[in-house]
């Protein structure tokens, strides 16, 4: 008996540190293949999934900056210029149920059965501002098609979520590649007239990311636009 106990226990040890070996290995398998380490887990889960499914790692844009005016930047999560046009993900991540409607400010989180609820900004809304800015930077994408995709990761339910505009979709994770799918084979070809310039104006973004005075400026205008040192209790 003590015998079994002894060879059971080695066992244990051995698958124990084995798996520990394998996760170790694909975590950096991971990082290696996604390059620095930019953004949330699930924006870079999300990145890898998009190339594997096989659109060029070229052509996929995490984290942006883009430079707007007055020192000011919009960050966006990515960003994947294709032939029907400029594919931009907000990269959500929440546990419980998500209710939300499209045209609202504000969407809610519910956990435990009901019993907590939280709100957070509509990330529609979020998403489309995002675009907005983009359009702004080059006079070409008032030709091109742009499509907003809120992808939302996590062990969360998408409960009720409804007045959902043109070109936008509200997914999890798991079904995000047949969003892209439909996308792709549904929607006519964008007429690019200059597609250098977009790649130019895209790289300069991410690399805007890699400016640690760029990043603490952006941190700066979100504190003054939420404006809570100016709040007395």
């Amino acid at each position: 008996m003590l015998y079994v106990i002894i060879i059971s226990i080695v066992l244990f040890i051995l698958y124990y540190t084995f798996k520990k070996d394998k996760d170790n290995l694909e975590i950096n398998q991971f990082e290696t293949d996604l390059g620095p380490k930019r953004g949330t887990v699930s924006e870079r889960a999300l990145v890898s999934k998009l190339s594997q499914y096989g659109i060029p790692s070229q052509t996929i844009f995490h984290d942006l900056y883009l430079k707007k005016y007055y020192g000011k930047y919009s960050q966006i999560d990515l960003v994947v210029p294709t032939k029907v046009g400029i594919l931009v993900f907000e990269v959500k991540d929440y546990s419980g149920w998500i209710f939300g409607t499209g045209y609202k400010p504000q969407w809610a989180q519910i956990l435990n059965y009901g019993r907590d609820k939280y709100y957070f900004y509509n990330p529609i809304l979020q998403n489309a501002k995002h675009i907005d800015d983009l359009k702004k930077q080059l006079k070409q994408f008032e030709n091109i098609p742009f499509y907003s995709i809120i992808v939302f990761y996590g062990n969360c339910s998408l409960k009720e979520i409804n007045f959902v505009p043109n070109n936008t979709f509200v997914v999890k994770s798991g079904r995000v590649l047949e969003v892209v799918e439909k996308i792709l084979s549904e929607s006519i070809l964008a007429n690019y007239s200059n597609k250098r310039e977009i790649v130019n104006l895209l790289e300069q973004a991410v690399k805007n990311g890699e400016n640690n005075e760029v990043i603490l400026q952006h941190s700066k205008n979100i504190n003054d636009m939420l404006g809570k040192e100016r709040v007395y209790n």
